[in-house]
């Protein structure tokens, strides 16, 4: 079998940031993971040399009949959302789309997948600076701008730089399980999981008091997770009151603490699943959820496929 190739698209006035991100992400051997990491490649759009953010010039190795063997293809923030993309380039966006390969928008790289109309009844997002223009340019399209990441199956879209990076770790989860998607994490020194729900910015800023509460909330909620919680528990020690709570919680993920919680326990139990032979019912007691109904109706709802289907992608060998 072949390896998963990777494609990352490269073109005149290329954001390096977003460009680097899959660099990092699939351009690096990782034998340690014990997987069939990726192959990737660099595809040039246009003739060079490619004139990148910050005064780099870019030589990509491969022109664009590399993109029909691709089987994911990243777009990284398009160089104007004001500029139309070259029709040839949609053609290929729609020609690797019709035959089932993934495509990965970063920030305003989501205007080339909405002009080849791939975007079209879908749900989307964007940095939210263009979100209102992606909305009014494109009003078949759903657009979420509080999301960091959705993901529609073969077309996930992403907001701006750094929720780049939560989407492209999301793509080696969804690939390699959460247990291969944490050791990648851990090498970029960020953290392993963040959902694609959650809040690209805060509205307002916090107080430094209020912030540092409920990030230590947070990190503690994350290391007791087995332990019975409501939102009055959770307010009473992180010393707000149960108002309070739940708006810190709305403006720092987009979600209230219960679900947040039930969120981070799935993430659990993605991990445990990968750990051969640990009965269901034990994982269910050490994420924190009430029984394995419980686990079973969250997983489903949250990871779109059940405990089991999960385990037999992912479990490892003991």
């Amino acid at each position: 079998m072949k390896r998963h190739l990777v494609v990352v698209l490269a073109y005149d006035r290329l954001c390096t940031f977003e460009f680097g991100c899959a660099v990092e992400l699939f351009a690096l051997e990782r034998p340690e993971l014990g997987v069939d990491w990726y192959d990737f490649a660099v595809c040039a759009i246009e003739p060079g040399p490619i004139c990148a953010a910050g005064g780099i010039t870019v030589q990509a190795p491969y022109a664009p009949e590399l993109l029909a063997l691709a089987d994911t293809i990243i777009i990284p923030g398009w160089r104007d959302a004001d500029e139309a993309p070259p029709p040839q380039l949609l053609e290929w966006m729609r020609a690797a789309h019709l035959r089932g390969a993934r495509l990965c928008s970063i920030c305003s790289g989501v205007f080339v997948l909405a002009a080849a109309g791939l975007l079209d009844g879908q749900r989307a997002t964007t940095h939210w600076r263009y979100a209102e223009k992606l909305a009014r340019r494109y009003p078949s399209i759903e657009v979420q701008p509080d999301h960091l990441y959705v993901d529609n199956g073969r077309i996930i879209t992403a907001a701006g730089s750094a929720a780049g990076l939560d989407m492209l770790l999301h793509v080696v989860r969804r690939d390699h399980g959460a247990r291969v998607g944490n050791l990648v994490a851990q090498r970029l020194v960020v953290a392993p999981h963040r959902e694609g729900g959650q809040a690209q910015f805060l509205p307002r800023p916090m107080a430094q008091g209020e912030q540092g509460r409920l990030s230590k909330l947070m990190d503690w909620l994350r290391s007791h997770p087995a332990q019975p919680h409501t939102v009055a528990s959770m307010a009473a020690r992180a010393a707000m009151s149960p108002r309070t709570l739940q708006r810190q919680f709305q403006q720092a993920t987009g979600q209230g603490p219960i679900e947040w919680l039930i969120r981070e326990r799935v993430a659990i139990v993605k991990d445990l699943l990968e750990v051969p032979d640990l009965p269901l019912a034990r994982i269910a007691e050490r994420a924190g959820f009430a029984s394995e109904e419980s686990l079973r109706h969250h997983f489903r709802r949250l990871a779109a496929t059940t405990p089991g289907a999960y385990r037999r992608r992912f479990v490892r060998e003991a």
